[in-house]
């Protein structure tokens, strides 16, 4: 018995180690999964679990980190997490453009991603044609290639490449993507209501407010829609009163051109519209005869009131001051909220672990998230790794 006994412990004693490389190794390889989309090599693999076991703390951060210099982290997980974002649609199939290149760009290179809403902010590949504000053909040459946008992307401005005025550029916002799907036709509304989707996690009902002033509503909102004012009063004020002092920010611009293809390019007013006599475009006087008292947009100031009321729950920067003239300023203020932070958090959370947040636990670790976020100067690479490592056990 003491034999058998002798040979149990030894036996017992070599498998221990094994099996922990072997729960690293399933730890590594989820992490490696959720982050790149494919299995890692056998060599990576093999390091990230080494990092795993050798500090249970801090090791599954390092391996996801190692995990994030796949290149399909770049070609297919980040441009299926910020493609949705360059379309009315939110199809994450659409092709690769100027608005998703210039996001995997940013996080590539661990840039604060607030910057993607405000600063002159363009990335471009090493294919021909150069980009263009007339045409996607880079951007679809860069797919069609299978570059390697990890290595091929590089910064670059809208000022330099596109020849868009200083004054015009607001990161994503003005890219030749956000405004062929935004700014084409309409009102200019469509461009603010994405972006609030997109990069805040609010659609319109979601900031519905009744309390603050009408004084900003454009003239195309009827003020008795089918003769009755209770329809204003108690619907179509809750998204208008805040909405259209925040979309003057975008009223020297438009999309010319056709929607779909190449030809078409954003344009902004630098001289008086003839529609308008200022520099507003004439859009903006769209419907004009629905409720001609309305208000008459005269220049590009912007005013958030959603500052006061339910709204300021959404952690507004007391830094800034909540007016100010043009798009950059306009993405400043939405960018520097707390609910931006909390929105990246929320969606990389889901595009990680494949599922919404779902418990008490999963709160906690968003809360978690945004917070690693923030003090990480906004380093979206941080909440992929984090997500990457909260997850590895599902």
């Amino acid at each position: 018995m003491k034999g058998y006994r002798g040979i149990f412990l030894v036996t017992l004693a070599l498998s221990l180690p094994v099996t922990g490389m072997a729960n690293s190794r399933d730890q590594a390889q989820r992490i490696h999964n959720r982050l790149a989309g494919v299995p890692a090599d056998a060599a990576t693999l093999t390091t990230m679990a080494n990092l795993i076991q050798g500090n249970p703390t801090s090791g599954p951060r390092d391996a996801a980190e190692l995990a994030m210099d796949h290149p399909a982290f770049y070609n297919v997980t980040v441009k299926q997490f910020a493609t949705p974002w360059t379309n009315e649609a939110q199809d994450v199939f659409a092709p690769l453009n100027d608005y998703t290149a210039t996001v995997i760009g940013a996080i590539r290179d661990d840039l604060d991603f607030r910057r993607i809403l405000y600063d002159d902010l363009l990335y471009v590949g090493n294919v021909t044609p150069a980009a263009s504000a007339d045409s996607n053909a880079h951007y679809r040459n860069l797919e069609i290639q299978h570059a390697n946008l990890a290595d091929v992307l590089s910064a670059s401005s809208q000022a330099s490449q596109y020849g868009t005025p200083s004054q015009a550029v607001a990161g994503v916002l003005t890219t030749r993507a956000a405004a062929n799907a935004f700014f084409y036709a309409g009102t200019n509304r469509a461009m603010l209501r994405f972006t609030l989707m997109n990069h805040l996690c609010r659609d319109l009902e979601q900031v519905q407010d009744t309390t603050r002033p009408s004084d900003r509503i454009r003239q195309d909102v009827s003020r008795s829609p089918g003769g009755d004012s209770r329809i204003f009063r108690n619907n179509c004020i809750s998204c208008h009163s805040g909405m259209d002092p925040l979309a003057q920010g975008f009223a020297y611009y438009d999309w010319e051109g056709p929607q779909e293809g190449d030809g078409g390019r954003m344009v902004y007013n630098t001289s008086a519209d003839p529609d308008t006599g200022t520099r507003v475009q004439g859009k903006y006087l769209i419907n004009s005869n629905n409720f001609p008292w309305g208000y008459i947009t005269p220049d590009d100031n912007w005013d958030n009131y959603w500052r006061k009321g339910p709204n300021a729950n959404l952690g507004w920067d007391p830094n800034l001051n909540g007016s100010g003239s043009g798009a950059a300023s306009l993405g400043r203020e939405l960018a520097h909220s707390d609910v931006f932070a909390t929105c990246q958090a929320e969606k990389v959370f889901q595009a990680v672990c494949l599922r919404k947040p779902a418990d008490s636990a999963d709160t906690s670790q968003l809360e978690n998230m945004t917070s690693q976020f923030k003090n990480d100067n906004y380093r979206m690479k941080t909440l992929f790794a984090d997500a990457a490592t909260y997850c590895m056990g599902d």
